[in-house]
């Protein structure tokens, strides 16, 4: 029998794929993709773990492909509208955006060995700019593993830093340099209190900065190619 409690209840949306995913990616943003689990996907969703196995064959492996894969599909894809460099910059400040909103995402966004297609499409895009722009095969590689070197180790290390905002960042300093004399640390007190404890400080600007200071390298370099030279630079086998 049909009570007015369930005849007024909004009816669940149908269970599919995509669906499950988003609950995931979900759950992942809320406590860690460690947490992620088929029994408490199934919790979140409201169904019998059993069920999920309609819509995701292989598991917690293909859940992870997925929401791997839904990250990528929240990264901006490199345009030709746009000169190189002003593409590769935008395109790096949309992953570390979306690295930020998913922080579980920074360990697992190389590591799938069956990417979805948002991954695919995102990793020829960027190749794709490169290689347009005259960037010579060797050279396309060597920027897109120095540009995603850049954006993933500087969004693990925001995540794992103890503060989120200025006033956080301006707390923690001011601890550390009660801990021990000024003229014991010099060279830290003079960063905290003339750049870390000044009005606007905002850690994330520094990834701008590093950002086109590679971008730079990665221009001088490519002129270089372009024009039959080798840049200077150092390292084994060189």
């Amino acid at each position: 029998m049909t009570t007015r409690a369930d005849s007024n209840a909004e009816p669940r949306a149908p269970l599919n794929r995509e669906r499950v995913l988003r609950a995931a990616i979900a759950l992942a943003d809320r406590n860690g993709v460690g947490s992620l689990s088929m029994r408490k996907l199934a919790q979140e969703l409201g169904v019998e773990a059993m069920s999920l196995y309609h819509h995701v064959v292989g598991g917690k492996d293909e859940i992870l492909d997925g929401i791997v894969d839904l990250v990528f599909g929240e990264i901006e894809l490199p345009s030709g509208d746009v000169d190189w460099k002003a593409a590769m910059r935008r395109r790096a400040i949309s992953a570390r955006e979306a690295l930020r909103r998913h922080p579980w995402a920074i360990g697992l966004m190389e590591s799938r060995s069956t990417p979805g297609v948002a991954n695919l499409r995102h990793h020829d895009a960027v190749l794709g700019i490169l290689r347009g722009a005259g960037f010579p095969v060797e050279l396309a590689a060597h920027a897109y593993s120095l540009l995603d070197s850049y954006i993933y180790g500087f969004a693990l290390q925001e995540a794992s830093l103890p503060f989120g905002t200025a006033e956080e960042a301006a707390a923690v300093a001011e601890d550390i340099l009660r801990q021990r004399p000024a003229e014991e640390l010099p060279h830290l007190t003079e960063i905290a209190v003339e750049h870390v404890l000044r009005p606007g400080y905002d850690y994330g600007n520094e990834f701008l900065w590093g950002l086109d200071l590679i971008l730079d390298g990665l221009e001088r370099a490519h002129q270089a190619a372009r024009s039959g030279t080798t840049p200077t630079r150092s390292g084994p086998n060189r």
